[in-house]
């Protein structure tokens, strides 16, 4: 069983001239294609192009290369069956004990603005799937490897015994089924997105992580796909159940803002967020003075690499996870004093997949929904107002910040806010009246004055009392949906207390 010979062809190059050199020193015969074959034979490694060992030419622009018998053959007739043994030698096929393949970049592709069909279609890989499946249905001899981070385990193995391990090669053929199955998938949900959408849903992920415990410590929870492409764990103890919706919440939030900008949540709800053209050390103050007990056991986020001067602050505090786009040297040699502490790189190219679907079970199946990415009803905002009196520069400057940040607080929702920060806010509760109460509490509590505020409600409000609340409190102006029954008490309300409101028309629910 010992590794005589591997194929590679590969269209992430991550590593493979320093893997092919690990074969290559062990004595092994390398076998390729195209551009692979043309980096390995670039670093001085000999390596023999699959047209050659077949004695076949590549055809049709790249689309024929390894579909032959020598080549299918090799990974697939059985070592153990004396038949397949003789039938290989009379046809003189050698056998190929490992094979290296990824696929076609094709999931990104058409993630692309503008991709054409054609485009996309020249990205689906016929032969690396079908190199991939024959590899891993005889997984008893063949190793197969389709994702470069396995590099290194199979090339230990190799050194240490000649060979893999069959559960390492039964690991990594499931880790290809997984694969080349996702990829379908991909292809027929571009190929047919309208159609996908009434049909069965198929979800076949690879296991991420083993995470540390669910929502309490006896909840088994496990983290499938591959969240370690946008996220990356610098520090701190392992992720839970609910640091990953936290993540995902504090990026989604934050995602929001281009100014220099600070958020603190708790179980996913913001409890403050500041902004200031300065930088984030200004920012954490605003976002800091909202509440300041939210902090203490809850998530950072920043939208900017994490300086020394806050990390200096935060470091002064107990907190769960800091997340931000980098950490800057200084603020990691402060931070990782606190070994608990998570930090948490995030990827700019989160932007790409925010808008996936939100999925989540249901009795008996699953429930599939567009995710509710952008603040809606902002862009023109002037024509929206509904009240005698419009609402100044600052306030409407006041009325997005607000209404930017509601859509990620729980419903019921409540936000009070100026143009760089937020004042109170009520989260969750079963009536608006009672949110905003929560929110003026949480103002009064910090020391912070509402007047002169604006106010932002994620749902309508059904009666005049909750404006009225607000009012009282010391709003001058309120940005809601509208849509509610009772729209002209609320307006008329508004207009007695010369409250300027806006009713953007799009509600922005979070359960």
């Amino acid at each position: 069983m010992k590794i005589e010979r591997a194929l590679l062809s590969v269209s992430d190059k991550t590593g493979l001239v320093e893997f092919a050199q690990g074969l290559h020193d062990q004595g092994i015969e390398l076998l390729s294609t195209g551009g692979t074959a043309k980096s390995i034979r670039d670093a001085g490694l000999p390596v023999t192009d699959v047209s050659d060992y077949t004695g076949f030419p590549e055809l049709f622009g790249g689309r024929v290369k390894t579909l032959h018998p020598k080549v299918h053959g090799g990974l697939l007739f059985r070592r153990d069956d004396e038949t397949h043994r003789t039938q290989a030698k009379a046809n003189d096929i050698p056998p190929i004990d490992l094979v290296v393949v990824n696929l076609y970049k094709f999931e990104e592709t058409v993630a692309q603005e503008g991709v054409t069909l054609s485009q996309a279609i020249e990205k689906i890989d016929i032969g690396g799937p079908a190199m991939l499946r024959a590899s891993a249905k005889n997984y008893n001899s063949v190793t197969v490897v389709v994702d470069p981070a396995d590099y290194d385990k199979v090339l230990g193995e190799i050194k240490e015994n000649g060979e893999t391990q069959l559960k390492t090669r039964e690991q990594l053929a499931i880790k290809v089924f997984q694969r080349t199955a996702a990829y379908d998938t991909a292809i027929s949900t571009y190929l047919a997105p309208d159609e996908g959408k009434s049909e069965a849903l198929e979800i076949k992920s690879p296991l991420y992580a083993q995470l540390r415990y669910g929502d309490n410590p006896h909840q088994e929870t496990r983290l499938y796909g591959n969240f370690g492409d946008y996220f990356e764990q610098l520090q701190g103890k392992d992720l839970s159940y609910t640091n990953v919706l936290d993540i995902e919440g504090a990026a989604d939030l934050i995602s929001e803002f281009r100014r220099p900008t600070v958020a603190i949540l708790k179980h996913t709800n913001p409890c403050g967020v500041g902004s200031d053209d300065s930088g984030i050390r200004a920012a954490w103050d605003k976002a800091f003075e909202t509440d300041r007990q939210a902090p203490f056991g809850g998530v950072i986020v920043c939208n900017r690499p994490l300086d020394e001067a806050l990390a200096r602050v935060i470091s002064e505090i107990f907190t769960d996870v800091i997340i931000a786009p980098d950490f800057e040297s200084d603020a990691r040699a402060i931070l990782q004093k606190k070994k608990n502490l998570r930090l948490i790189r995030m990827a700019p190219e989160y932007a790409n997949v925010q808008a996936n679907p939100v999925v989540r079970s249901a009795p008996g199946g699953f429930m599939v929904m567009d995710k509710d990415v952008r603040a809606l009803g902002l862009g023109d905002i002037e024509d929206k107002v509904v009240t005698k009196r419009p609402p100044t520069t600052d306030e409407i400057e006041a009325m997005k910040f607000a209404w930017r940040v509601v859509k990620h607080v729980r419903s019921n929702a409540i936000v009070f806010a100026n143009s760089d920060r937020t004042l109170g806010i009520g989260a969750g509760q079963m009536s608006r009246i009672d949110s905003s109460r929560i929110a003026v509490w949480k103002a009064k509590e910090a020391g912070l004055s509402l007047k002169g505020s604006v106010v932002a409600s994620d749902g309508l409000y059904p009666f005049a009392d909750g404006l009225i609340a607000a009012a009282e409190a010391g709003a001058t102006a309120a940005i809601q949906p509208g849509g509610s029954i009772r729209d002209k008490e609320v307006i008329a309300a508004a207009d007695e207390r010369d409250i300027a409101m806006v009713m953007t028309g799009h509600r922005h629910f979070l359960h």
